[in-house]
């Protein structure tokens, strides 16, 4: 089954979740209004990645848009005096949700179904993953408005852009077009809008084909982006899969020219 860019749904809704096998599809639901991110939605995101975080079946997560102009265009602008900045056990907050996204322990990826801004850019740099289509944009506008962007978004695109393009996003707040977005790795893939869905499901099916060993090379990868190297931590996950049934799985495979069935997901 297949939710990107689906522009069947009767009514704009919060963020819907769908299931099909071992891909989870997360879509944003208010096309009319760029898929804005509404106060309430908050809570119903984080609830979607619990959910997804709770399922040992699933293999990937896809994260998405409804639509074809915009991927997400953020916070709502008339709630943003009001955003919260600190979660309690009752309200999330945008950074607690993003940052849930970010360590959800199965791979990622962000169909941007077109263009992005605001707290939408970080959303997408979450995800493992982007692929973006062409004709489409990204905006960071908080300088313009007086908002100092929150911390682990401020790291995030430093980590996965670098210190130069980041300080372009947040002093200048310039419109960056898809192919500087893929210049300077905020994309990792471009392709046209009737491609995004072949080529998103394509990955979605490599990733899921893979052992579940990526779960674990994920989360090192992650912590090594941020500056954090726990050697024996990752020695202790490569022993591992040196003695496992899926490397003796994988080598099987391999040698009789056929796909691998692991089985330690």
């Amino acid at each position: 089954m297949n939710d990107i860019t689906n522009n069947t749904a009767s009514e704009a809704s919060s963020p819907l979740l769908t299931v099909s096998g071992p891909r989870a599809t997360l879509r944003l639901n208010r096309p009319r209004e760029h898929n804005r991110l509404d106060p309430t939605d908050l809570n119903i995101l984080r609830d979607h990645v619990a959910t997804v975080e709770s399922d040992p079946s699933l293999r990937v997560f896809v994260l998405t848009g409804t639509g074809e102009k915009s991927f997400c265009s953020g916070y709502t602008l008339g709630a943003l005096t009001e955003m919260k900045t600190e979660s309690s056990k009752d309200d999330s907050t945008l950074e607690q949700v993003i940052d849930r996204i970010e360590a959800l322990r199965i791979p990622t990826i962000c169909a941007l179904n077109g263009s992005v801004y605001g707290g939408g850019t970080d959303l997408a740099l979450a995800c493992d993953f982007r692929i973006g289509v062409t004709g489409s944009r990204m905006v960071v506008p908080a300088a313009k408005i007086g908002l100092h962007y929150y911390p682990t978004g401020m790291r995030r695109f430093v980590e996965r852009i670098g210190v130069a393009a980041a300080k372009r996003v947040f002093l200048i707040g310039e419109a960056i077009p898809c192919e500087e977005m893929l210049r300077v790795g905020y994309l990792d893939e471009l392709v046209a809008p009737a491609e995004l869905v072949a080529r998103t499901d394509a990955l979605a099916a490599t990733l899921c084909g893979n052992a579940p060993v990526i779960n674990a090379m994920k989360g090192h990868l992650n912590r090594l982006a941020s500056g954090e190297f726990d050697y024996e931590a990752i020695l202790r996950d490569y022993e591992a899969s040196v003695a496992s049934p899926d490397l003796k799985e994988g080598l099987a495979a391999l040698k009789e020219k056929r796909a691998p069935k692991f089985k330690d997901f």
